[in-house]
């Protein structure tokens, strides 16, 4: 299972979880990211699993102006992840190693967290910034929408529980 968050100014719970269709444990795989002023898109296997976009409704939890991290571990997801504890983790195959081979960034780096560097202002001089990076192909649409339909196992939008009304994020389309 593969767990996104999004935390704009210390704000998170934009949990989504989805099953992948493949064994992780197999075989390396690409994980990406593509964040740029129009929409934030995490990949697999370029594959869309997770579209955030920059719209006047959702410019408020869009990050924006802001370095972004990146975490990746394995955690114990017993009452998380495991449809509220009701699968356990078999601790017969501990210890869980994760592995990384080939990590690459290609981004506009950020040294001094109080300066927004030139590089993040919006451009063509970075692929990122070129407007066929601002939104997604059709069979980048059709494939995202495969992706979820199939594969996502929870998402805070449809989490009534969570948000009566669904954060405005929600409510936007891939367009």
């Amino acid at each position: 299972m593969l767990q996104t968050n999004m935390y704009v100014n210390g704000i998170g719970g934009r949990e989504q979880r989805m099953n992948l269709w493949f064994d992780p444990a197999e075989d390396f795989h690409t994980y990406s990211i593509l964040w740029n002023r129009h929409h934030l898109v995490f990949y697999v296997d370029q594959v869309a699993i997770r579209i955030h976009r920059n719209t006047p409704e959702t410019r408020s939890m869009y990050p924006s102006e802001q370095p972004m991290y990146v975490f990746s571990s394995i955690w114990n997801g017993d009452g998380w992840a495991t449809r509220g504890g009701l699968e356990k983790i078999n601790w017969s195959g501990a210890p869980f190693v994760s592995t990384y081979e080939k990590f690459h960034v290609d981004a506009c780096e950020w040294t001094d967290t109080s300066i927004v560097p030139p590089c993040a202002t919006t451009t063509s001089k970075h692929w990122w910034d070129q407007h066929g990076a601002w939104s997604l192909s059709q069979s980048q649409k059709d494939s995202y929408a495969w992706a979820t339909s199939k594969f996502m196992q929870y998402n805070y939008c449809t989490d009534k529980g969570r948000y009566a009304i669904p954060p405005p994020e929600c409510m936007v389309g891939l367009d």
